[in-house]
């Protein structure tokens, strides 16, 4: 049986500077922290959009260290932003985050997975850059990050399709 003590809720008026302290965490590379102070933002205001999109981010700082699980919960909270060009954006977002997991773990696909990341990322950064607000050209900047990222590393390429696993019947 669970003895945990059950958690305290915050006050609205203590959201913003509860949003200000998950930012300094996720600089601080605590992204754990980060995650739990937008948990109990998000349980005094559910539909807090900056809440979902700094736990979102504070989700893909993790990947290192569990990817997977991590990634699942990123992509269910894209769902929960409200504005198109947020749910493209940061969808692109965690795709580059999950190809750069990849890249950087070394292991023996992980050039074509890091590929296949990376232009699913760059697809969703072009389609948030055709809904983008006047003047916001994040979509634009993280395209072209993801497009240097293909030129200085060749090695991040496409499986070759006589290397991929065959489809069981």
């Amino acid at each position: 049986m669970d003895q945990s003590p059950p958690l305290k809720p915050i006050s609205l008026e203590g959201i913003p500077a509860a949003l200000e302290k998950a930012h300094r965490y996720r600089m601080l590379n605590q992204p754990q922290q980060a995650e739990s102070i937008c948990l109990d933002v998000l349980a005094a205001e559910p539909g807090n959009q900056q809440a979902v999109a700094t736990l979102l981010l504070a989700l893909t700082d993790q990947f290192s260290r569990a990817l997977q699980p991590a990634f699942d919960r990123a992509m269910g909270l894209v769902e929960r932003l409200t504005d198109a060009y947020e749910r493209a954006y940061f969808e692109g977002l965690v795709c580059e985050r999950r190809g750069k997991a990849h890249f950087r773990s070394g292991s023996p696909m992980a050039g074509g997975m890091a590929h296949a990341w990376v232009e699913r990322a760059m697809r969703l950064f072009e389609t948030a850059e055709t809904l983008r607000p006047a003047g916001d050209d994040d979509a634009v900047l993280r395209w072209n990050s993801c497009a240097r990222l293909l030129h200085a590393h060749p090695e991040i390429r496409p499986i070759p399709a006589d290397d991929r696993e065959p489809m069981l019947e």
